[in-house]
């Protein structure tokens, strides 16, 4: 199969409606009427939480369940995977990968105590997992398979007077497909309930195509997918990792832990908003086992700030996913032996709070269960071709369209 034939065909199966920003938070189309202008992403959030919170006021102490706020059972469910995917399905680390991988000379150079702990702690890290034993550069790629069950557990809403639950637990299984190609390249096709998000990067744009949404492009600096750092390519790990700092140590379940800390600075998080919302800070902590080295667990916070287009007024959504990671076995056959996580459990809440009265607010809670499969490191064959982004990315970088603004190169690469 030639490379023209074959990213031909990929052009042609990306036949989408013009781009709009990747938003990391809830999939806001749950809802479709094809007789007014569609929303914004955080438009139709705002207003979403909004209706749940108003039907609970009107009705006193008796909220409606989701199925009368989405307009029916079926379309509860859709719209529960929606923000599933929305959330649990490809998030982003909060910073790039560091250019260059860590050495012992990092650790006896820095004169910060803070930085050099966090540098002794990820060798240590690299050596767990057997990444030390390997010749630098032999890994050039990567592929995995596994299975997912996403669940949708509830909304918790607060009308200021009382707090109610809304919505009833629901979860949907499925399976996704990663391919890897260092460095920065990755694809991501995760099916579940009928729905496929398709995700990728070839270094320097990301996007993400959703059937309801058509593709989108992520602004700011290109990071990579936070399912391939947790614990899934440790070198990836590391390098995200490289300029953290050690907050301390902290008891996660059964095991001592250091805590690692990484920050999006201001002038990445000023590259990733888009008006009408503002993302303040995005945080991700690692917690690593004093005793055997590897990671255990996994969290980060987003903290997004949406302007109202009528009034000045603001709301604040924080999105929290925490990742347990484990079920650590070695990989045959690649080089040497890398030691990788096999399964985890993330526990996703989206808090909506800022909006007229202190005490109301919305929050929901959602898990994810995901499982390796299958995974190999330097797969033959593989190509630069497999992960050419779809053709519509490629826009005018001069149009006024959303689109056209955050899937330029200049603003997409680390």
């Amino acid at each position: 199969m030639s490379s023209r034939s074959s990213s031909g065909r990929w052009r042609q199966r990306w036949c989408t409606p013009p781009l709009e920003p990747l938003m990391e938070g809830p999939d806001p189309d749950m809802q479709e009427d094809g007789n007014r202008p569609k929303e914004s992403s955080w438009e139709f959030i705002r207003d979403w939480f909004r209706l749940q919170r108003n039907f609970g006021i009107a009705s006193g102490s008796n909220f409606p369940s989701s199925a009368s706020l989405y307009g029916g059972a079926q379309t509860t469910k859709s719209g529960d995977l929606s923000l599933l995917l929305g959330v649990l399905g490809c998030p982003l680390a909060p910073i790039p990968l560091v250019s260059e991988p860590l050495s012992p000379s990092h650790i006896k150079d820095n004169p910060n105590i803070e930085t050099s702990m966090a540098h002794y702690i990820i060798q240590q890290y690299l050596a767990a997992t057997g990444c030390l034993k390997r010749p630098r550069g032999e890994q050039k790629n990567m592929y995995a398979t596994g299975r997912v069950k996403m669940i949708f557990c509830e909304t918790e809403v607060s009308s200021g007077k009382s707090v109610k639950n809304l919505g009833t637990r629901s979860e949907e299984s499925g399976c996704f497909v990663l391919w890897q190609m260092l460095p920065g390249m990755w694809s991501l096709e995760l099916a579940v309930g009928g729905q496929k998000l398709i995700a990728g990067s070839d270094g320097k744009v990301v996007w993400r195509h959703t059937p309801r949404l058509g593709t989108h492009a992520a602004k700011g600096p290109q990071r990579p997918l936070r399912r391939i750092i947790q614990g899934l390519d440790p070198k990836s790990t590391a390098r995200l990792f490289g300029n953290a700092q050690c907050l301390g140590e902290k008891r996660i379940a059964d095991e001592d832990c250091f805590v690692l800390k990484v920050t999006a600075d201001r002038e990445a998080v000023v590259g990733r908003s888009e008006w009408p919302a503002e993302v303040m800070r995005h945080v991700l902590y690692g917690y690593f086992s004093q005793r055997s080295g590897l990671l255990v667990y996994l969290e980060d916070s987003h903290l997004t700030r949406v302007y109202s287009p009528q009034t000045d007024d603001a709301v604040y959504w924080e999105t929290t996913i925490g990742s347990t990671v484990g079920d650590y076995r070695e990989v045959e056959g690649s080089g040497g032996g890398v030691t990788i996580a096999h399964g985890g459990r993330s526990i996703a809440t989206v808090f909506r709070f800022g909006e007229e009265e202190s005490t109301q607010y919305s929050r929901s809670r959602m898990e994810e269960e995901w499982r390796i499969d299958d995974v190999d490191f330097n797969v033959p064959g593989l190509s630069l071709d497999y992960f050419i982004p779809p053709a519509d990315i490629f826009v005018d970088p001069n149009s006024n369209s959303l689109g056209g603004s955050s899937s330029s190169p200049s603003n997409s690469s680390s």
